[in-house]
């Protein structure tokens, strides 16, 4: 089960680090990859959870272009 980014209807978002996205599978890295671009596209720009939401894009991304193509 992938635990998600944002958290009830506060919408915090969940700093995602390389540490924690090394540890998930591609399927939870492209699940959590949807919910930071979710939470990116709703919070408001300069807020801090929008800073946070395209911080763990691009850790996210970053730990996806590390792995092998279909692993």
């Amino acid at each position: 089960m992938v635990w998600g980014l944002l958290e009830h209807e506060e919408e915090t978002m969940k700093l995602v680090t390389r540490f924690e996205a090394a540890a998930k599978s591609t399927a939870e890295l492209h699940a959590l990859h949807t919910q930071a671009l979710q939470a990116f596209t709703r919070a408001a720009r300069g807020s801090d959870i929008r800073r946070d939401a395209l911080t763990s894009l691009e850790t996210i991304e970053a730990e996806l272009a590390a792995r092998p193509f279909g692993l």
